[in-house]
């Protein structure tokens, strides 16, 4: 079965739709598949081979990661003509949609030209609603629409995003396979030189440990977590702060935690490579995330296996596996008085604290293993390769 997956990024990307790509794709060997994306950085490769897969990137690439609206733009037009020549000797038997947004719109051009062809489409949005409704691109205005409503199959990751493609006037069938997580890479046991050396390497001594990874963009609400710290630091001096992750918000943030005095409380870690993270929280005590929108949120089920206690927000994705005081602790969204009231509370009872790890990997082990997911996916993509014939009767009598 040859599938065609639409994707503005790729790996070395490690956001979480493209670690849910690549897990889904290492096991799903009995599958042929082509990923067309974006080159963002020249020195990428144009076309890369796997076991079962192939990455056609498209673009001349900078030195940057971040691409201008008109890379984007032209993204789209070259990853549908890529496709089209591809297709003409490697037929595809399914196009998938990595999100409805740039990737999107490409496989959308390729279904109009190919209506027998089935369209999977994948919702990993994180965007809050009124983004996804007003914004530009994505879920959104008059191609979002349309991604929606043409696609035979919607996968999307939350309850959330499931009610919002209804919303978009999604009329196909929609199953909810949420992302995974690598429950072994996560439990990965460390000696107690290597975590000295960990805590010795970051300046962490006798301080408390508060664990963040994510995107820098102001959705994923940094900044809240932020003020949250100082105030935290007027009855815990003791305090420390790692963000791991890059983004636009970077220098406001910095800029931010200098104004309150935290700076020497916070460490920017930057990017680190999804299989350099476990020590990072054998090293926490709390993971804490403090979104103002979430599609799901693959981070919270990283700490849950790693088996540090989370404290989120009860907005969009978080809510299907974050149960207050059972897999997690919840904060009110936009309020860092009550997040650093959250904080101090889990870092003060250490018997919550054992029960929510426990019941968060217990739950992340039932239902969130990358094995479990794929085995949705292959189902998935059988059942719309079987059904292509049935389709392209029916564009043939159009």
């Amino acid at each position: 079965m040859n599938i065609a997956l639409f994707t503005l990024a790729y790996a070395p990307f490690e956001g979480g739709a493209e670690i849910a790509a690549r897990e889904i794709l290492d096991r799903l060997k009995g599958l042929n598949f082509t990923i067309f994306t974006y080159k963002f950085n020249r020195d990428w490769l144009s076309f890369e081979k796997n076991s079962n897969y192939g990455i056609v990137r498209v673009g001349r690439g900078t030195k940057k990661y971040y691409g201008c609206i008109w890379d984007k733009i032209y993204f789209v037009y070259k990853a549908w003509q890529e496709a089209e020549k591809i297709h003409k000797h490697k037929r595809f038997e399914v196009i998938w949609a990595l999100m409805a947004s740039y990737g999107g719109i490409a496989a959308l051009i390729f279904k109009m030209n190919h209506p027998g062809v089935p369209l999977l489409l994948t919702l990993q949005e994180g965007d809050s609603e009124k983004h996804l409704v007003f914004g530009k691109f994505g879920l959104v205005g008059w191609f979002g629409k349309r991604i929606v409503q043409k696609a035979d199959f919607i996968q999307p990751i939350s309850k959330y995003l499931a009610d919002f493609a209804i919303k978009r006037g999604a009329s196909c069938p929609i199953e909810v396979v949420p992302n995974g997580v690598d429950i072994d890479l996560f439990q990965t046991k460390y000696k107690e030189s290597e975590i000295k050396l960990m805590r010795d390497n970051l300046g962490i001594r006798d301080e408390y440990v508060i664990l963040t990874t994510s995107r820098l963009v102001y959705k994923n609400g940094v900044d809240i977590l932020i003020k949250s710290i100082a105030k935290l630091k007027e009855t815990r001096p003791n305090i420390k702060l790692l963000i791991i992750g890059d983004g636009p918000e970077l220098n406001k943030l910095k800029v931010q935690s200098s104004k309150l005095k935290v700076e020497n409380n916070i460490l920017f870690l930057g990017q680190i490579p999804q299989k350099d993270l476990p020590i990072y929280f054998r090293v926490s005590d709390v993971f804490v995330r403090a979104s103002r929108s979430e599609g799901l949120g693959n981070s919270f089920l990283e700490a849950m296996a790693a088996g540090v206690p989370v404290i989120g927000t009860p907005v969009g994705g978080i809510v299907d596996f974050l149960s207050n005081g059972h897999t997690g602790i919840l904060a009110d969204p936009e309020d860092p008085d009550n997040l650093a009231e959250k904080i101090g509370y889990v870092l003060s009872h250490q018997d919550i604290r054992n029960n929510v790890i426990k019941n968060g990997l217990a739950l992340v082990e039932k239902h969130y293993s990358w094995d479990i997911v794929a085995q949705k996916m292959d189902r998935i993509f059988k059942l719309l390769c079987h059904s292509k014939l049935g389709l392209e009767s029916s564009s043939d009598n159009h």
